[in-house]
């Protein structure tokens, strides 16, 4: 049976080019979640500001390497920004096109449980095929019922504690400084999260608040305020959250 492929991912390979470079700790003080643990792990690339530049799931390869599974069209630029912030280290970011991101919807052998929610299955890293099938209309219908955006579709230039990264494992408070640390510390510390992204029937969705719509699954991504939430319709890990905010 072919492999299901997610062919709207790829993966960026980091790799040390001597022998004292560390990739784990360059990675560590760009992004939001702790990449020097368990991995996989789901963490996002911010602004200064502590806006949305891209989310990724960063998973370990051997030899001191790691790997970024983005989205494909995303790739190129996360290379370019994080070629930026590389300076003068030693440090090789390129995109891998020999390798594959792979999902099923149930856990089972051989994969690991997504990082920001378990209900969203299993995913895992291979070698590509020519044989593969695309996975990718099943897994963004399978996510956004569960009500998780991604992307910089749904995501890009929003505070990335708006886009649920709290409740979906997508931020460290211990972990040190990052880029786009400081805001989003003081809005924990504040619990001032005032917006959050919600997928909702696109019948219901405001159009000025819309970031992404989906006809053909009749939902849309969108930014609201938590004031006009109604916790009725909240997927059971953000309305556990709000409940305990409150």
């Amino acid at each position: 049976m072919p492999a299901q492929r997610l062919f709207s991912r790829t993966i960026v390979r980091l790799s040390p080019q001597a022998d004292d470079e560390d990739v784990a700790d360059f990675l560590q003080g760009l992004v939001t979640q702790d990449v020097t643990g368990e991995l996989p792990a789901w963490a996002g690339l911010l602004t200064p500001q502590g806006k949305t530049l891209f989310d990724f799931i960063v998973w370990p390869a051997g030899h001191g390497e790691l790997l970024i599974d983005c989205e494909a069209d995303a790739a190129g630029d996360l290379i370019r920004r994080l070629s930026m912030y590389r300076l003068r280290r030693k440090i090789c970011i390129e995109q891998d096109d020999t390798l594959g991101v792979y999902w099923q919807p149930e856990l089972g052998d051989g994969g690991a449980p997504d990082p920001r929610l378990h209900d969203l299955g299993q995913r895992w890293i291979a070698k590509a095929s020519a044989d593969d099938e695309s996975a990718d209309d099943a897994w963004r219908k399978h996510r956004l019922a569960l009500g998780v955006p991604e992307g910089r579709a749904e995501m890009a230039d929003i505070l990335w504690l708006e886009t649920n990264a709290a409740e979906l494992n997508g931020v460290s408070f211990s972990k040190g400084c990052y880029v786009g640390q400081e805001n989003t510390a003081r809005m924990n510390w504040r619990q001032k999260v005032n917006r959050r992204l919600i997928v909702m029937p696109l019948v219901s969705a405001d159009e000025a608040r819309s970031k992404a719509a989906y006809p053909e699954l009749g939902l849309a991504v969108v930014h609201m305020r938590v004031s006009e939430l109604d916790p009725a319709t909240l997927p059971h890990w953000l309305a556990e959250g709000e409940a305990g905010d409150n």
